[in-house]
């Protein structure tokens, strides 16, 4: 899946892709701290919240 550089507010999925781990890894992001968006039960992801989760939490 190619995700558009210039998009700021991913999908769970795009974000799983973005992150380069399975939805089921980037679920248990989420217990861990990983911060999502979600209005009307639509849930995005910022980039920048991706990279500082990642940076924080994999080593």
């Amino acid at each position: 899946m190619q995700i558009n550089p210039d998009k700021m507010w991913l999908s769970l999925k795009e974000a799983a892709n973005y992150a380069g781990v399975s939805y089921n890894t980037f679920i248990k992001f989420r217990h861990r701290g990983l911060k999502v968006c979600e209005i009307e039960g639509i849930k995005r992801v910022s980039k920048k919240e991706i990279d500082r989760f990642l940076e924080e939490y994999i080593f």
